[in-house]
Formats: C-alpha cells, structure tokens, sequence
C-alpha cells in the first residue's frame, strides 16, 4: 500500500457521504492533492477541525482510489489564531488559498508557491502587519515568480518612460498617455505596487491603507484573473472596482 506524509495547507474542503470530508491540499513535495478523511464530520472525531480550509498542517496518507489519498493522520503545525478571528484577515486568507487552488491539477509539485503560502498566511496572523493588502501582494508575487510580472516601469506599448496613467492586464501592464487602454492608475497605486514588487514589500504591509490601495487590490485581482483566464469568486468579492478606459486616446 502507497504511503506518503507531507506539510500540507489546506485549500478548500467539501462534504462527501454522510460523514466523511474531502480536503484539497498543496504540499510541499507532492504538489495538489486530494484527500477523504473518513468520518470527520462525526462528533467524535479526532481530526475534528484539523482539516479546514487555510490549515498549516502535517498529513499521513495512504492511496486511495484513482487521485484520492485517504487520510491517516492531520496534526495542525500553525494554529494561526488571529488570522481565523479578523473577518478582514479571514476574507484575505480565503482569497490567496483559492488562486492557489486555481494552478492547474498538472502542476509538478512546487516548494516555492508552498514557501509563499505559507509565509503569506503566517502574514496574515501577525497583527503587525495590515491585512487590505497582503492578498494583492501575494497575487502580484505569485506572478512574478510564475514569470509573468506586469511591467510597471515603462509602457508596455511603446516603452515610453511615461507618464504612466493606465494598467491592462492583458497586454502586460502599465500604459502611457498616448497607448492607454484597460484600467486608470494613480501614481500613488503605482507607486505601492512597484514597491510590493521590489524590496519593501513588509513595509508596505506595515502601513495601514497607505495611499493607493484601493487602485492596488482591484488590478491585482485583474491581473491574477486574466493569468488564470477566469473570474475567482472569493477573490472578486473582496475586490474593489476601478474604471475602464473604453479605448485608446486618440
């Protein structure tokens, strides 16, 4: 019988039978994985809540059917206490574990985007740090090291150092005067996300809704929308909304 143990963080669980749980994980070593934990929704249950969504946790599997890993053990390996007692900490951890959840189930296995989920979630527990903009950040991150990172020194068009005034996601990032198409951008929001992508991204997480932030979370959620090619539920819902340029100016 195949055995496997990892650390694990748990994506989204979803009922299966009467009592029974199935649990999408992305760990360490072995990528997306689906898991049944039978009976964890009797009263009596050990695991209990150790399967839910946003857990740090260590994971013993045997296989199962088809894709399916059948749980053994699950111990929590951060307890993250403040992050599950904010609603605004809540709502951005639930947001950064469903663009997780949206890489494709033929990923190889990726200890980077595990190190990132992790410390993005360990983020969200520390009361240090403000909340509004870590699941931007991440996003924003996630597509850096994806190799997809939006330009936001240039225009994407024409590379003309600017004025910058616009951001499309779909051809790559910011735009001039002249070329602008998609969504307005302050210099404040572009100022906050060259700084989430350079080196002072804790200290934009330590300032609390610094100058641009709603600009910010709406491209980010623009920007990781149209790498997946779909909308994310949680994600938009925590996204505020930015006008649109109709088209170029002329």
């Amino acid at each position: 019988m195949k055995e496997l143990d990892d650390e694990a963080v748990v994506l989204r669980t979803y009922k299966s039978g009467e009592a029974d749980r199935v649990g999408v994980l992305w760990t360490r070593h072995h990528g997306k994985l689906r898991v049944l934990a039978k009976g964890v929704r009797k009263t009596s249950s050990r695991m209990g809540g150790s399967l839910e969504p946003m857990g740090h946790v260590k994971v013993d599997l045997v296989k199962g059917r088809g894709d399916l890993w059948i749980t053994k053990h699950v111990t929590h390996l951060e307890r993250m206490t403040n992050l599950r007692s904010d609603y605004a900490r809540i709502s951005a951890g639930l947001a950064v574990v469903e663009v997780v959840d949206a890489i494709p189930t033929d990923e190889a296995a990726d200890e980077g985007i595990f190190e990132m989920l992790v410390r993005v979630l360990l983020t969200l527990d520390d009361t240090h740090y403000h909340p509004e903009l870590v699941a931007a950040s991440f996003f924003f991150r996630l597509l850096s090291y994806d190799g997809s990172e939006p330009v936001v020194e240039f225009c994407v068009n024409c590379e003309s150092p600017g004025p910058l005034v616009a951001f499309n996601a779909e051809v790559g990032g910011t735009l001039c005067a002249n070329c602008r198409t998609g969504t307005t951008i302050s210099q404040d929001a572009l100022q906050l996300i060259r700084r989430i992508l350079g080196a002072d991204l804790a200290g934009v997480l330590r300032e609390d809704n610094p100058p641009g932030s709603g600009e910010v979370m709406a491209l980010a959620h623009e920007a990781i929308e149209n790498h997946f090619g779909k909308r994310l539920k949680v994600s938009r819902s925590t996204a505020p909304l930015a006008p649109h340029f109709d088209s170029p100016s002329a």
